[in-house]
């Protein structure tokens, strides 16, 4: 009985520290979209507003009539965001495979290699890639951002480490029954990856979404920005209308919260196979 009680009493203490964690990393979120609906007049008084009691669309209706390119930028960004991911995810899950499954000289050192790029920071590399990206007239062109992001040492290592773990007997079956290398990745491989594609997918969605600082160098006129730069631009040099940047950040964060609730099973998915196979 003392055990049953004190099993209940861990439980509802493991249970106490979650929701608690969880209202904690949530009102980032939830104080964003309580600041959008509030009046600007009342948006940085102390104590701000827990629930908006005067709650208006006022500042969207303002966000769009001062950043006249806001859809421009929305537009800039799905194409750009949509368009890594796609790249991300097959780019990376074929090097994954090849570096999982195929044996060639050097494939060990060069991962080995590829893994110590890990260590450089991206910062260092930000002067050389914008070289290299007005050399080839890219600046202001969105290929400016998709091309750097096409394929990611990350990515490629967890899709390594996820496909080591599918039998080999399974690609032996195929080529028996006269399947080809192509055959093999697209009938075999990909549909078993699927679920740590879709993490991989998320993760790429999510980062390069609310990606900010490769844009803001190559991208420089506004019809070109993407939403978290545009956003940025919307801050004044003299003042800082914080109803309308929160209004461009509640709307730039919709999409990723949708994205996370229509994919999370196959993420949650891919991080349990992910840790059981591991």
């Amino acid at each position: 009985m003392s055990s049953t009680r004190s099993l209940s009493f861990s439980s509802g203490v493991v249970w106490a520290i979650l929701v608690v964690t969880t209202l904690i990393s949530l009102y980032p979120l939830y104080g964003m979209y309580v600041t959008a609906l509030t009046p600007t007049f009342d948006t940085v008084k102390t104590p701000p507003d827990i629930i908006p009691i005067h709650a208006s669309i006022e500042n969207f209706q303002r966000l769009f009539l001062k950043a006249r390119d806001y859809p421009l930028w929305f537009s800039n960004s799905l194409i750009i965001t949509v368009s890594i991911t796609v790249f991300h995810v097959f780019f990376d899950t074929l090097a994954g495979y090849a570096f999982a499954k195929k044996q060639f000289p050097g494939r060990d050192v060069l991962f080995a290699i590829l893994l110590a790029t890990l260590m450089i920071p991206p910062q260092v590399t930000l002067v050389p890639l914008y070289i290299v990206t007005r050399n080839l007239g890219l600046l202001n062109n969105p290929l400016a951002v998709i091309l750097p992001g096409t394929a990611r040492v990350l990515g490629i290592f967890l899709m390594r480490q996820y496909i080591r773990t599918l039998p080999n007997e399974l690609e032996e079956a195929a080529r028996i029954d006269g399947a080809s290398e192509i055959g093999i990745f697209r009938h075999v491989i990909l549909p078993l990856c699927a679920p740590a594609m879709a993490a991989l997918a998320i993760f790429t969605f999510v980062f390069y979404w609310n990606d900010f600082i490769w844009p803001l160098i190559v991208l420089q006129r506004s019809p070109n920005f993407t939403l978290p730069v545009g956003v940025a631009s919307l801050q004044g040099e003299f003042g800082t209308d914080y109803g309308v940047i929160f209004a461009g950040a509640a709307l730039a964060a919709l999409p990723i919260v949708l994205f996370f609730f229509v994919f999370q099973r196959y993420f949650m998915e891919g991080v349990r196979l992910g840790a059981l196979k591991g």
